[in-house]
């Protein structure tokens, strides 16, 4: 049995606990008030706190896919993978995987950790963002959240080389998250080759 297989983080062993993530994903979901059937998911992330971890994932993941960016972002490399076939979970399908390398922040639990969806703005600040949410989803209780115990993040991460502003607004419960932002990854790698 191999490092990845020990911690429950091998690929194939990734994919089997999908569903079950994604039950928690449409509980978080649900809870926020709001549909998001109607949005592009854009990618599935992992999080791990060792480096050799990484470092394998990295590996083995490549055998479903192609090394799209590997870019320094708040000082920690950030591994994009494309899927040779989008990886279906659930209502929705990934055409993406982000990797993030460990950073000194340690998960509690390793393993699936966020979904992102694009919900299309051009929205270059958190508070312009907040306003097209509000918008496009009127139903999103912002007030509320607190109390479901929902906590919410507003941030701007940005790659070194990155044009496309992508602000970004996560919403996480019980080590399950979901990320809202105007532009998808694709779109966001394509701005740094501009």
């Amino acid at each position: 049995m191999n490092t990845l297989e020990q911690h429950h983080l091998h690929p194939t062993q990734m994919l089997a606990q999908l569903p079950d993530f994604m039950k928690a994903i449409t509980a978080l979901i649900d809870d926020l008030g709001i549909s998001l059937k109607g949005f592009q998911a854009d990618h599935i992330a992992l999080r791990v706190n060792d480096q050799t971890l990484a470092e394998a994932l990295h590996q083995a993941w490549l055998s479903y896919g192609q090394e799209w960016s590997n870019n320094m972002i708040n000082g920690r490399p950030i591994v994009i993978i494309g899927f040779e076939q989008p990886l279906q979970a659930g209502d929705w399908s990934f055409e993406a995987l982000e990797l993030p390398y460990p950073s000194d922040k340690a998960y509690p639990k390793q393993g699936w950790e966020h979904i992102e969806f694009v919900v299309p703005s051009t929205a270059r600040t958190t508070d312009e963002l907040k306003q097209d949410l509000q918008k496009q989803l009127p139903t999103l209780d912002w007030d509320g959240l607190a109390a479901k115990g929902i906590k919410v993040k507003a941030s701007s991460p940005a790659g070194d080389n990155e044009r496309l502003p992508n602000p970004t607004f996560a919403f996480k419960r019980d080590g399950v998250c979901i990320k809202l932002h105007g532009h998808s990854l694709k779109a966001v790698l394509e701005s740094e080759q501009a």
